[in-house]
């Protein structure tokens, strides 16, 4: 009986959906025509908003409160969350598109918008957009596919086991891609293991439906997690594609096919997520011309690798978000940099559990062996650490660094800025000239 109320419903809502292949979950961004998802969260109820949200341009509205069905647009379900997630899963069958799924420690959103990008060379793609790539982020992504929609782009987020394999139950991946496993979110996931563990959850959704998996060949885990699977690799080693890191001071040059590609992205841990988007594109015959054009032309934004000229100093602003293999990276990429004067402005690494004490020391220690002239650290996991070296100047908030910092006495200087988002390091920004 459940069975046939889920498939009757669902197919009720699908029709309606089907009028303007739009949703909406804000009564603040209402789509006109969309169907209004009434969202509970701890601290809201979107059942209170939703004949607002019909009076604000939504066609129909789905709530889970009785209560509030006072007109014959507001539709009742037993769970709206669940009902959002079971009609974008059903649209995605209807879709009959490849849809490729990416997760990873670090670099998720920068290697989607690659792929994005390389493969709107020749298709019609819809891909996540910003972050939105958990529970109710894919659900979105999915939903805001259309008929014309020709290849879909999906990332998935994860901060505890089974969220990955959740997440595939929805999105039903045919492709899929795991960038790299770092040591993020290590509280929820419990280790670096743990880690693993959960982001291979993409590749058992593979394995068990006989779908194919992009892998890099110069990553020891990703060969060995993905063995069994049907793949296509790149990489200097053995593998499908030979891709190679022509430069990274700053800009990531790669070498594929002879053809050098310039792109406007700094760091070598970057390489890995350009030569992903060429190895996904060529798989989809995207022409090798199309695929240089796509990703020297892409810039990234949103506070990820961003560089930005200031009056008399440059920014390498990647304040998006941190973790310690992030991190570390940044560092070591600064610390290789031929610029004359680098300063580095660090803050707190979120999410670490107990590990936090223990991450944000190897930090400080990695440090001391890094070519870098001067590094504050911002945040109370770093006032807690051990510090030795005078380069480093350490400040428990940020109004304690805003005090201190000079910004009229640096000129041509190469500043890191990289933080966890709750720190919002991009406040840095006004004080750099």
């Amino acid at each position: 009986m459940r069975i046939f109320y889920f498939y009757t419903m669902i197919k009720k809502i699908y029709a309606l959906y089907k009028k303007s292949f739009t949703v909406s979950t804000d009564t603040r961004n209402i789509i006109p025509n969309s169907i209004f998802f009434a969202l509970k969260g701890e601290n809201f109820n979107a059942n209170k908003f939703a004949l607002e949200a019909l009076k604000k341009g939504a066609l129909y509205a789905v709530i889970d409160e009785k209560a509030y069905q006072t007109d014959k647009r507001l539709i009742l379900v037993k769970d709206v969350l669940k009902t959002l997630q079971q009609l974008a899963s059903y649209h995605r069958e209807k879709l009959g598109i490849p849809i490729i799924s990416l997760t990873g420690s670090n670099g998720k959103t920068t290697t989607k918008e690659l792929i994005k990008t390389v493969l709107s060379q020749k298709y019609n793609v819809t891909a996540t957009k910003g972050n939105l790539n958990n529970h109710i982020g894919v659900p979105l992504t999915l939903l805001s596919m259309t008929p014309k929609t020709e290849i879909g782009v999906v990332e998935l987020g994860a901060n505890h086991a089974k969220e990955i394999e959740f997440l595939c139950t929805i999105c039903k991946p045919d492709f899929g891609y795991i960038t790299n496993f770092g040591k993020a979110h290590l509280e929820g996931f419990g280790s670096l293991e743990g880690v693993v563990t959960a982001k291979s959850e993409l590749y058992d959704y593979l394995n068990e439906h006989d779908k194919l998996v992009f892998i890099n060949a110069d990553d020891k885990l990703q060969v060995e997690k993905s063995k069994g699977i049907e793949s296509v690799s790149f990489g200097s080693k053995k593998s499908d594609f030979s891709i190679t890191l022509a430069q990274a001071n700053p800009f990531v040059s790669v070498l594929y096919k002879e053809l050098l590609i310039n792109s406007n992205l700094i760091g070598n841990y970057n390489f890995s997520n350009i030569a992903a988007a060429i190895i996904i594109g060529a798989h989809f015959k995207v022409p090798e011309t199309a695929i240089k054009k796509a990703i020297e032309e892409y810039k990234p934004t949103n506070n990820r690798s961003q560089i930005i000229k200031t009056k008399q100093n440059k920014v390498i602003l990647d304040a998006y978000n941190a973790n310690p293999t992030s991190m570390r990276c940044a560092l070591e990429n600064l610390s290789d940099l031929t610029d004359e004067n680098k300063i580095a402005i660090l803050g707190d690494m979120f999410e670490l559990g107990e590990y936090a004490p223990f991450e944000h020391q190897k930090i400080v220690d990695l440090i001391s062996d890094c070519t870098i002239d001067f590094v504050y650290l911002l945040g109370e996991n770093f006032a807690k650490t051990t510090i030795k070296s005078r380069k480093i100047k350490v400040f428990k908030t940020f109004k304690d660094f805003e005090k201190t910092f000079n910004k009229n006495a640096i000129k041509d200087t190469t500043f890191l800025v990289k933080g966890s988002r709750g720190m919002a390091l991009e406040r840095v920004m006004d004080f750099i000239d």
